[in-house]
């Protein structure tokens, strides 16, 4: 079977997509054997936690440590959610691991996500790592993430999503996913204003709170930053490369986790300069020069289109701004065009590959209610690349295009490559 062939067969193993809880998880990792003997860093958070995971990875390569990372969703093809000393791995490694998984499984049956986090976790113990970074998928308490104890948990920014299944609000979404914190190991809190219920459980599970305006703080100015811990300060740092005033939040909690870990993986101030010269990570505020000039953005919640609302209009004036939204339907879309919509004066809706989505008419409806609609435009598509595609012919050379609301919506846009943005009056 391919590496494609495996992703069809494992997403009709089970009867639903997300299926809270451990039980059936742990069963198959004690049946594959699977432990760590390295460190181990476990992020979660509602936002952030691809941008620290991207921080961490970079930082640890720079300091000559064998790093495995663990992110999803990929944004276009699979083997983005596994690397190792920052590449994908390969398709014919991950075919072997899901053989295993499946050879494994016994009477337990999983879900896309947990299959895939045990083939993934089962490379990871077979490739001699120095330190191993995992990103939770969702919440963190019964994430399939969770059946590896974490040497140091990062909790990054709290706030409402997935709330069908972690929560009506943020102290109970907070709980859940203060749940990836250990008994006297770090837990490090990069939220500005974290939901009680993260220190309660903190305090009560007896791990090393590692918190945010108390235990390690930043700041700077136009020109560079600088970082304060427990034993431990780094000044005259240049910005990180990842665009984003929300990115020094990220960076902190980084540098916390590592110092937190000083005394099994010492890291160097060099090291951490490179690595925040060199961190990448495609679709957070990433911006294409050109004309006009394009942003991508996986923001999908309202929280998250507030960082990039903000961070757009940091950038300075363009005469208008296109933008093209692709979303899910268990979103707050309204808020998240209220987020936006004073910066946007057209709009670009489009369908996405995936039955949870909100049609192109659906947002177009929603649009409708908003208080800015009869001041702005909206042409609908059937998928995001003609979608952009709208927004070009429609753009002059000043004009700026956001593209954001997913990573369906962000991946359609990278998968084809980034197009040539020749400006309607260069072809003349």
């Amino acid at each position: 079977m391919t590496l494609q062939d495996w992703l069809s067969h494992i997403e009709n193993l089970h009867p639903v997509s997300i299926d809270m809880g451990l039980e059936r998880v742990k069963s198959v990792a004690q049946n594959l054997g699977l432990s760590f003997s390295v460190p181990v860093i476990t992020v979660a958070g509602t936002n952030g936690k691809g941008s620290t995971c991207a921080l961490l990875e970079a930082i640890l390569s720079q300091a000559g440590y064998k790093v495995g990372l663990y992110t999803s969703p990929h944004l276009v093809n699979f083997q983005e959610r596994c690397r190792i000393q920052e590449n994908s791995v390969s398709e014919d490694l991950l075919t072997q691991a899901f053989e295993e998984v499946e050879r494994h499984l016994g009477s337990a049956t999983l879900t896309y996500f947990e299959f895939s986090t045990l083939a993934i976790l089962w490379v990871f113990s077979q490739s001699n790592l120095d330190v191993i970074v995992l990103e939770v998928g969702l919440g963190g308490r019964l994430d399939a993430v969770n059946v590896v104890d974490a040497d140091c948990a990062v909790i990054t920014s709290v706030d409402l999503d997935h709330m069908d299944y972690l929560g009506p609000d943020r102290e109970s979404i907070g709980l859940e996913k203060a749940g990836i914190m250990r008994a006297n190991r770090p837990v490090v809190i990069s939220d500005p204003m974290p939901p009680q219920s993260v220190l309660q459980h903190a305090k009560e599970t007896g791990a090393d709170v590692w918190q945010l305006g108390k235990d390690f703080n930043f700041s700077g100015d136009a020109q560079q930053w600088a970082w304060r811990g427990r034993g431990s300060a780094y000044s005259g740092l240049a910005y990180p490369a990842l665009r984003g005033a929300n990115q020094l939040l990220n960076a902190s909690g980084a540098l916390a986790a590592l110092t937190s870990l000083r005394g099994v993986i010492p890291i160097t101030a060099q090291a951490v300069r490179n690595g925040l010269a060199m961190v990448e990570l495609p679709g957070r505020f990433q911006i294409f020069p050109g004309q006009p000039q394009l942003i991508l953005d996986v923001a999908h919640n309202p929280h998250a289109v507030a960082a990039l609302t903000e961070n757009l209009d940091a950038m300075g004036f363009f005469p208008r701004t296109h933008a093209v939204l692709g979303a899910m339907a268990d979103k707050d879309i309204e808020a998240i065009m209220k987020r936006i919509g004073v910066l946007v004066d057209d709009w670009y809706f489009c369908d996405l590959p995936t039955p949870r989505a909100a049609s192109a008419q659906s947002l177009q409806q929603i649009w409708l209610k908003t208080p800015l609609a009869s001041q702005q435009k909206a042409q609908l598509f059937t998928d995001p690349g003609l979608a952009l595609d709208g927004a070009l012919a429609q753009s002059s050379p000043t004009d700026r295009i956001v593209v954001f609301g997913s990573f369906y919506t962000v991946g359609a846009i990278l998968a084809r490559g980034i197009p040539r943005r020749d400006a309607p009056h260069l072809n003349a």
